[in-house]
């Protein structure tokens, strides 16, 4: 049996969508098809170089499952740092991201809904960060963990080893782009057991109360994250 995942609000019917890129493994795509979902797919663009071209967390940002910030694409320069103008986290009260190179119209937005600017040296933060809960979020990135501790926030972030993920068309990618939260489960496109920090990252996801998904099938790879919305 199928079950599709709807949810209730004022009496108002509401099925969940996932967006992911073209380039996602068909394993992914079906089976988060069977479980209900809306499959958005990201096409690949000019705007930007090949690797990142049809990753979702180029052209938006979660605020939560009913807030999305769609970017407009026509913002974004081909490399770093006019790419990642988008590409922030947002985690409960705090907004993180490399505030110099963030479109004005997203930080807009970010100070509109009260957030708390968390400025990292890291533009291309939500490809860095595995975001499993408001509170929760798992990076290989010092910078990014470090500009946290420094602003003292109630984030519980563990911090692993580079590498180990794939990227087309790069030597790596990021753990970021290879994950995210879909309801309770936090699921990673391709065989996470190959990652050297698979037991850390595993216990930390349980610790904070998520189901832990991933396919043994094909090789981690950084598809830029997997974002469920609300429609």
């Amino acid at each position: 049996m199928i079950v599709q995942n709807f949810n209730v609000l004022a009496g108002i019917l509401i099925m969940n969508k996932v967006y992911l890129s073209e380039y996602a493994n068909p394993i992914l795509v079906k089976y988060l098809e069977a479980q209900g979902f809306e499959i958005s797919f990201v096409s690949a663009t000019s705007h930007t170089y090949d690797a990142i071209s049809s990753h979702p967390d180029i052209y938006t940002c979660k605020f939560d499952a009913g807030n999305i910030f769609h970017g407009d694409p026509n913002e974004l320069g081909y490399n770093y740092p006019d790419n990642v103008k988008f590409n922030a986290v947002v985690m409960g009260d705090y907004f993180i991201h490399n505030i110099k190179f963030t479109s004005k119209n997203l930080l807009a937005e970010a100070n509109r809904l009260g957030k708390y600017l968390i400025h990292v040296p890291q533009g291309y933060t939500k490809c860095n960060m595995a975001v499993v809960s408001d509170n929760a979020a798992i990076t290989s990135d010092m910078g990014i963990a470090n500009a946290i501790k420094v602003a003292n926030a109630d984030i519980d972030l563990l911090v692993i080893e580079p590498g180990h993920v794939a990227l087309r068309g790069l030597p790596y990618g990021f753990l970021g782009g290879a994950s995210g939260r879909v309801k309770g489960e936090m699921i990673f496109h391709g065989n996470l057991a190959t990652h050297p920090d698979f037991d850390k990252i595993s216990d930390f996801v349980k610790k904070h109360n998520c189901k832990l998904t991933y396919f043994e099938d094909f090789e981690l790879e950084d598809i830029g994250s997997i974002f469920e919305v609300c429609i």
